[in-house]
Formats: structure tokens, sequence, C-alpha cells
């Protein structure tokens, strides 16, 4: 009986042992981004991740996700102590080119022609993320745009209709505002939001060119014309009463601009289209009474009118240079972009920005969305994306001065320009 007990004991110490050099033998991949519980695309990345481990037993991903504003700076932090995770989020565009060009980013040139896995992609999303020839992320979760989404019933009750020029988008805020309904709802604590409309307002006064010479210093300023008319339109509506009260304190990662509309408080709500896959998720009755517009043209402007703000890319994923799991890490990036994704990421509301997702678009208000991305003659990446980081912050920082009129148009401008001009100079 002894005997017996002693090799039960022993085969229970073995496999123990076993188990625990198993758990030990795992290699554990990091993956950062901002898909927390309040975005529609979770499922997408816990699924990924749940197929990934299941073909592949010797490694765990250890998905961190951390809101949008808090994961810029937790980034910027990680990067500066050579703290990197394997893989890691952004939109492309100015502050990936700067950890590119500090040699963070593996280059994911030759593991994109591998398998013609390139061609998996949207080109236009890819381009973002491009420099020198170069590949050095990927678009996974949705091409984005960001419009004028109004409730319909507002509207008709208030007798108002879609405006197409800033002049009569101006009457329909004032009649909804004697309507009792507040006219844009807003959260803009996050300095992001209000520079959606700053970012609308520069396109469609000043064309894209205004923007694109500025950033490249081809002949353009930040302090010129339309950025500083700009500044001066959003004052205007900020004394139309256009805005919530407290606008700079009310925070759209807590979806106070959303709880707004769903207070039959507020008529209009310009954001990125990822809004309809939340409103979906949180007040699905609402989709009723739920459509968009392109935001309004000035008839004096030089912007095109399809021209839209957002991103061919959507949420871009990189894998670290320093990352030891590198091979494993763009097997993983396969899972998060192949046809299951894809599906279940247009399901979930998203315009994945993948070939072929056109098949999967069932939901009228989503091809409507996709139809607007595709005959958009231009779509202007958000500035804080685009921008270098130094001159992105100059420009967010200014934003909730115009909106609370703590600083002019033209000082907003100027403090921009003065950004950009100390951050090319030091080149």
């Amino acid at each position: 009986m002894k005997k017996s007990l002693s090799l039960i004991l022993s085969v229970s110490m073995f496999l123990v042992i076993l188990l625990s050099v198993s758990v030990i033998a795992q290699e554990e991949i990091v993956l950062w981004d901002i898909t927390t519980e309040a975005e529609s695309e979770l499922p997408v990345i816990q699924d990924a991740i749940a197929r990934f481990e299941a073909d592949n037993p010797d490694y765990t991903v250890r998905h961190v996700p951390t809101s949008n504003d808090d994961y810029k700076t937790k980034l910027q932090v990680a990067m500066g102590a050579n703290n990197e995770p394997d893989i890691f989020m952004s939109w492309g565009g100015g502050p990936l080119k700067e950890y590119v060009d500090a040699d963070k980013v593996m280059d994911m040139t030759e593991a994109l022609k591998q398998d013609d896995w390139i061609e998996r992609f949207v080109p236009a999303g890819l381009e973002i993320a491009r420099f020198d020839e170069n590949y050095y992320a990927v678009p996974i979760t949705g091409m984005r745009a960001v419009l004028m989404f109004y409730r319909t019933d507002i509207f008709e009750k208030a007798g108002v209709e879609i405006p197409e020029t800033y002049e009569e988008f101006k009457d329909v805020i004032v009649q909804l505002k004697d309507a009792g309904y507040i006219p844009l709802s807003l959260a803009n604590k996050n300095r992001w939001t209000g520079s959606m409309y700053y970012m609308y307002l520069v396109d469609r006064l000043g064309g894209k060119e205004a923007f694109l010479n500025a950033a490249s210093r081809d002949g353009g300023s930040f302090a010129s014309e339309a950025f500083v008319r700009a500044g001066e339109v959003i004052q205007e509506l900020v004394d139309l009463g256009a805005f919530p009260p407290g606008v700079n304190g009310l925070d759209e990662d807590q979806g106070q601009s959303r709880q707004l509309l769903y207070a039959d408080r507020a008529a209009m709500y310009l954001m990125g289209d990822w809004a309809y896959g939340l409103i979906r998720n949180e007040n699905p009755a609402m989709l009723e009474n739920f459509s968009f517009f392109r935001f309004p043209v000035f008839e004096d402007g030089k912007g095109d009118p399809t021209n839209l703000v957002g991103s061919p890319g959507g949420n871009m994923y990189s894998v670290a240079k320093s990352s030891e799991h590198q091979e494993a890490a763009i097997e993983f990036l396969k899972y998060l972009s192949d046809e299951t994704a894809a599906k279940q990421l247009v399901e979930l509301g998203n315009l994945a920005p993948f070939r072929g997702v056109e098949e999967y678009l069932d939901d009228p208000f989503m091809v409507d969305i996709y139809n607007a991305l595709n005959n958009a003659n231009y779509v202007q990446l958000y500035y804080d994306q685009y921008l270098p980081p130094q001159i992105a912050q100059a420009h967010l920082d200014t934003i909730q001065g115009l909106f609370g009129k703590t600083i002019t148009p033209e000082e907003a401008a100027a403090k921009v320009e003065e950004e950009a001009q100390k951050y090319f100079d030091e080149k």
C-alpha cells in the first residue's frame, strides 16, 4: 500500500513538474492597442488570439488595451524607455514615422510579400505606413470616415433639412436651438473631438492643399488664412450656442456626447463612423432615427465637397524591432487580417481595410458609409496622427482654447506654426 501511494505521489509530482515546464516553455507576445471593452471590435481581437493560440500552443498573446488618450502617452513613454511591446497599434503617419526613424519598428515589407499577404489589404490602407518604399504596419480594424451624424426624427420635428452650405448649416443650428435642442453634441475634454471640426473647416476653406503644403513646408503655413478662418468659424459656432454647455469638460471616452443624443437633447454628432457600431451596441433602437451627411461646404471655399476627414487604414499594427518573437507576431497579425476577422469586423459595423469585404456588407447603413469613402476624392488623415508629435501636440493644445474662447484664432494658428518652424529647423 505504501509503495502504491509512493508511486502515485511520484507520478503526480512528475505531472506537476511536466505541466510547470510546459507553462514555462510558452512564449508570450505582448499586444498593445486601444481596443478596450468600449470598442465594438474587441471580440475580433479576442477571437484572433484564441485561434492563434489554439494553432500555436507554444505561444500566448497578452492583450493590453488602453483608452485612446492615455495610450498615446503610454506608447511614447515605452518607446523612450526601450520597453516597447512586441506588437503595438498606431494610426500611421507622422508619429509612426518618428518611431521608424528611431529604429523602433520592424520593416514588414518582406513579410508582406510572402504568400502574397500584401494582396490582402486595400492599397490606400497600407500607404499611410509606407516610408521610403518600405512598409512598417498593416491596417486592421477598418477604414474610417468622420461624418455628421444626425437624428432624423429631431430634424423632422424642428422642420429643418440637411444643409449643404455653411450658411444653411448656421440656419439649421439656429432653428434647432430655437426648438430647444443642442444642435451639435460634442465632448471636447479629449481635444481630438474638437479637432475634427477644425480639420474639416480648413479643408472646406482652403482645400486639401492648405494642410498638405503647411505640413510639407512646401510654401504653406499653419498660420495661413484657412487655419485662422477655421478658428474664427469655430468661435462663431460657439457664439451661436451650437455646442453643449461645458463642452470642454465633457468626456468622449465616457460616451457623454452620445448620452445627449440618447436623451433626445442633441441633434447632430460629428464623429468617426465607429459611432455607428457604438450606438448599435449601446442603444440599437435609436438607429431607426439615425443617419449622416457630409460636412457642409463654403460657397467661396476651395475644398472638394467629397473630401472626408478620417483614415483609409484605420488602426495600424506594427511589430517592434526589438521583439524576440517577430515571426510569431507576424503570424498572429495574419490571423487578425484573415477572412474570419474580416467578416467579423463587418458584422460589428467596421469597414475592414481588406479586399473582398464588399460581399459581407448587407447593412444598408454600412454600405452608405463604404460608398462615401469610395467616392471621396481625398481622405484627410487626422492631424494628430499625420503630424510629428510635437506639432500635433501644439495643434491639440489650442483646440480647447478655441472652443473656450481663451485664445484667438490668430494666436492658435501662430502657436502651431511656431512649433512647426522649430521642429523643421531642428531636422
